[in-house]
């Protein structure tokens, strides 16, 4: 089933999820020891540092294949064109429920990530927050920019595959809804 949104206001929810993922990191993670960062709190269960550098790894697929494409679409010839509603497709609403975390923090579906996106457990762990940071910020700017298109004529392929492309709109909400869940993940290993 997909769902429908007032296009500001999908936007400015997001904002406020990547506001408070910067600040969960600036708060958690950028002081903390990295002995902290890199204690795995069972031998199965990923670090601090290993949730983010997941994160990372997904974020240098997504994050510039939707500059490139906003940018396409903010210089192409024709003009950008917002809409005032955005309507999720059924397999990007799919997804990002899948991805939702529970109100609790832990996860909805469990799923193994793919081998190409597993982190490393030899990590420089204040290069990963770092690195993460730098992400959010970006994705916090294409959200700035994301209101002067529109989000669901913006096709981004996944990581599963060219053949399989979300809507621009679905591809935030995923990417997102990817991050909150892993990133309360973090803060369990934290704890």
């Amino acid at each position: 089933m997909s769902r429908i949104f007032e296009t500001p206001a999908l936007l400015q929810a997001l904002r406020l999820q990547i506001d408070d993922l910067l600040k969960t990191a600036n708060e958690q993670f950028v002081t903390a020891p990295k002995e902290v960062l890199l204690r795995q709190p069972a031998e199965d269960k990923w670090s601090v540092a290993q949730c983010l550098d997941h994160l990372n790894a997904y974020s240098r697929f997504y994050v510039p294949a939707m500059e490139q494409a906003i940018q396409s679409r903010l210089t192409g010839s024709l003009p950008p064109a917002p809409s005032a509603a955005f309507k999720s497709g059924l397999l990007g609403n799919y997804f990002t429920k899948m991805m939702e975390p529970k109100p609790d923090g832990t996860p909805g579906t469990r799923m193994q990530a793919p081998k190409g996106y597993r982190p490393l457990s030899d990590l420089d762990a204040a290069k990963v927050v770092a690195e993460f940071i730098e992400w959010q910020q970006r994705t916090k700017a294409l959200l700035e920019q994301a209101k002067h298109v529109n989000l669901q004529k913006i096709k981004i392929p996944t990581t599963l595959g060219n053949w399989l492309k979300f809507s621009l709109g679905d591809t935030f909400r995923f990417v997102i809804a990817h991050e909150r869940r892993h990133m309360a993940q973090a803060l369990r290993a934290k704890a």
